[in-house]
């Protein structure tokens, strides 16, 4: 009688041992494998402290966070490009990145390298500034100190190259006067153009064209008119007034007479009897812009104060004093308050 098989056969509970240690081992596995997938996100390479080295890196325009964490990687500053873009966005400063050249270290965190990067102090940049009233090669002559390009390259740029008005006779009056920051490896032509085009949107916001014809000038009249109002001696306020003297002696065909005490630079050439620019004793304008007019002598040139004036004094130039009159008489007595004034007599 058979009473059983003597074969040796596995208890039926040791077989969910086995499949449940299989399934342990496989997900053991997979969760390795995914950990080192999602790793360099959630835990990227990062260096710790400010860094050594120092390093110049630049953010190109338009550059997102994760391309500015391309170059810093790159460049060797940051350990890895996601550990920079993990902490921009952590800070939600990826959109306070902005282009430009920055100095920065080598080996940094990439906490204290967007630090750097949003410190004004890291950027590389050159400040130009220029004032209003200048003439264009006293305005290169300061580009040239300031932003360190040599002065010939600047004399020698080609005004077509710049983006000049089609009404500009050349860049007299159109170096638009402000502060100004040059990049590294910006050129000549670079700087120019970019105080052509101030000028450019300056002229837009005062709609420049448009307001010269209704003070019956062409636009690079108006520019003139501005240059002139600019260089008189006086305070902002008489800008609009000074403006109002120039159209009144325009209108009846007089002399411009420009006050003698007028801060305009100016070579013996534009005084010699029958220069152009000799407006004091020529009838009209001069032939284009004679210095560099700021926002608030072009503004000036296209409102004009309302009155009849057809002289005006700066008869206290320390305290930017001008008086204003439609009476030679008072013309007359004006100029001697400013000779008093000047210890002249």
């Amino acid at each position: 009688m058979i009473r059983g098989s003597t074969s040796p056969t596995l208890p039926p509970r040791r077989r969910p041992a086995v499949l449940a240690l299989g399934l342990t081992a496989s997900a053991l596995a997979l969760g390795a494998g995914a950990y080192g997938m999602v790793k360099p996100y959630v835990d990227p390479d990062d260096f710790e402290g400010a860094g050594g080295e120092a390093v110049t890196v630049r953010i190109a325009p338009g550059a997102t966070a994760t391309d500015v964490a391309s170059a810093l990687a790159g460049a060797g500053v940051v350990a890895s490009a996601r550990s920079f873009v993990n902490v921009a966005e952590q800070r939600s400063m990826a959109a306070s990145l902005r282009p430009g050249h920055y100095r920065l270290r080598k080996g940094m965190a990439a906490e204290a390298a967007l630090d750097l990067l949003l410190a004004p102090g890291s950027r590389v940049v050159r400040r130009v500034t220029v004032p209003e009233g200048l003439r264009a090669a006293e305005t290169l002559r300061r580009v040239a100190a300031q932003s360190g390009l040599p002065l010939d390259a600047l004399r020698g740029v080609d005004p077509a190259l710049v983006g000049l008005p089609e009404y500009a006779t050349g860049v007299e009056g159109f170096l638009f006067p402000a502060t100004y920051e040059v990049e590294p490896g910006a050129t000549a032509v670079d700087v120019l153009a970019s105080m052509v085009e101030r000028f450019g949107v300056t002229a837009r916001q005062l709609r420049l064209r448009e307001r010269a014809e209704r003070v019956r000038l062409t636009p690079l009249e108006a520019v003139t008119v501005a240059s002139i109002v600019q260089v008189q001696a006086g305070s902002e306020p008489d800008f609009p007034k000074i403006a109002r003297v120039i159209y009144n002696r325009l209108r009846r065909d007089l002399p411009l007479r420009l006050d003698r005490t007028r801060a305009l630079r100016i070579t013996r050439s534009d005084t010699e009897p029958g220069s152009p620019h000799d407006a004091h004793a020529q009838k009209g304008l001069p032939p284009a812009p004679i210095s560099s007019p700021g926002e608030k002598a072009l503004m000036a040139a296209l409102y004009p104060a309302k009155g009849d004036w057809r002289w005006f004094v700066t008869t206290d130039p320390v305290h930017r004093i001008t008086k204003f009159t439609n009476k030679e008489s008072e013309f007359v007595r004006y100029r001697k308050e400013l000779d008093d004034n000047l210890g002249t007599n």
